[in-house]
């Protein structure tokens, strides 16, 4: 029990040096990352401005002028002014950031800028969270109240003021929308101000969050906090299928990151020759068909809206045969004919690199044996048709055998080297001598007993055999 509650405490003084995550970083749900700016100049001496930033829920966020010079850091929880009331929020930045980031959101010199009355209470926080507890039952209220109005629009999130007095709806609609009576619907229902907010479908999407079809988070939930615009022609430039369904997003518009690498594609195609140019030889004239803005190769077709006898160009080679066609010369063909060489492609197939059986051993083929025919070997009653087969000849052609693999060529023997005596005369066969007699065959003699009654008389005996050898 004591490690959970020291792994808990743990948690939450975590959650508190992260400032208005939403995503798993902090333990509140107001704000999200791609709202919070670091603060770089933070360690600089003087850096002091005396409008702060406050972060509220969602992507709602303010500055307040800290009239009193209260000592603020990142983090703090503060009572803002609001109309009418006052509000609770976090401190996001502080110091002289704060004045680029107004430049930023193109905040009007002349707007009203509201103050910072004091740091939060306990009984201010008390009184926000009792708020922030009715939002969810106040939004699936009004949702039912917006469908027997029959109005066209969906209530996606609402936002309690800090002292609970106000109530922020925000909704996505196709159409306008009057809400006139709607709004006089709710303000009796649940004895608040309401204030209407409209959102769009990215908005919505990067509030809800999730997984996109790159397997990473929404980057609307993540790191953006400005939306552009998306066209169509951006994916035309990038040689992008118009396909609704691989174009859209998981808020049903097209996908931001569309716009990420347009800019990139819109550089390289200027630097191609252009479309409406086709390029003449003597056989035929070839138009642009399609190319590839990053690797600089074109292709041409000798017909207009199909692919038939393509060729692919690089830019240098199609604008020096326009060069060409400028001067009335026209080429024989587009390219040189090639050697029959295949130029080594600079990518390599990465997908065989992962491959499961990569560092498994290939097993090699046995080579089937002559004459063994279809049937299987261990078949007894095949046994006589392939000793029949062997013993057949069959006929070789040239340079073959009879296995139908051609012979070896027999090398002729090397000549021996000739060996010299010491005098330097070529040595020959050794003579074999006359004088010599062959060598008398030995014989087998059994071992004759002895007699005992023999003398003794070792000498008498050795003299013996020695005669006898004699």
């Amino acid at each position: 029990m004591d490690e959970n509650q020291n792994r808990q405490v743990n948690l939450t003084e975590g959650a508190e040096t992260c400032v208005n995550c939403s995503q798993g970083c902090c333990a509140t749900d107001i704000g999200r990352c791609n709202l919070v700016s670091t603060n770089w100049l933070d360690d600089i001496p003087d850096n002091n401005f005396d409008i702060v930033e406050v972060l509220f829920k969602n992507t709602r966020r303010g500055f307040y002028r800290n009239s009193t010079n209260i000592p603020l850091k990142r983090g703090d929880w503060v009572a803002v002014e609001a109309n009418p009331g006052h509000d609770i929020g976090r401190v996001g930045l502080t110091g002289r950031l704060v004045k680029n980031q107004m430049k930023r959101v193109n905040l009007r010199k002349d707007a009203e800028i509201l103050r910072v009355f004091r740091k939060a209470k306990p009984a201010d926080m008390e009184r926000y969270e009792q708020a922030k507890a009715r939002e969810e039952d106040t939004m699936i209220r009004s949702r039912k109240i917006a469908v027997d109005l029959g109005l066209k629009m969906k209530i996606g999130d609402v936002e309690y003021q800090g002292d609970g007095n106000k109530a922020i709806f925000y909704y996505i609609a196709d159409e306008r929308v009057d809400f006139r009576q709607l709004i006089k619907v709710l303000a009796d229902v649940f004895k608040i101000r309401v204030e209407m907010k409209q959102i769009g479908a990215r908005q919505e999407a990067g509030r809800i969050g999730g997984i996109g079809p790159c397997g990473r988070p929404l980057c609307c939930a993540t790191w953006m906090s400005g939306f552009v615009s998306v066209a169509t022609s951006a994916a035309r430039f990038q040689d992008i299928s118009l396909n609704p369904q691989n174009l859209a997003g998981q808020c049903a518009k097209l996908k931001c990151c569309i716009n990420f690498e347009v800019n990139t594609y819109v550089e390289a195609i200027r630097q191609l020759p252009p479309k409406d140019v086709h390029l003449e030889t003597k056989d035929a004239v070839y138009y642009y068909f399609k190319a590839d803005a990053l690797k600089r190769e074109i292709i041409y077709s000798t017909e207009r809206n199909s692919m038939a006898n393509t060729v692919t160009l690089t830019a240098a080679e199609a604008f020096e045969i326009i060069a060409l066609n400028k001067n009335g010369i026209k080429p024989d063909s587009l390219k040189p004919e090639d050697d029959g060489k295949k130029s080594a492609s600079p990518f390599g197939d990465l997908l065989t690199q992962d491959s499961i059986s990569r560092f498994d051993k290939k097993k090699k083929k046995k080579k089937k044996k002559s004459g063994s025919g279809d049937k299987p070997a261990g078949d007894s009653s095949n046994k006589g048709d392939v000793n029949a087969k062997a013993e057949k000849p069959q006929p070789a052609g040239e340079g073959e055998g009879a296995s139908g693999k051609p012979e070896r060529k027999q090398r002729p023997p090397k000549p021996k080297r000739q060996q010299y005596d010491g005098q330097g005369q070529p040595r020959g066969d050794k003579p074999q001598r006359q004088d010599r007699q062959p060598r008398p065959v030995k014989t087998f003699r059994p071992r004759q007993p002895k007699d005992p009654n023999a003398p003794q008389n070792s000498n008498a005996s050795n003299q013996q055999n020695t005669g006898e050898k004699n």
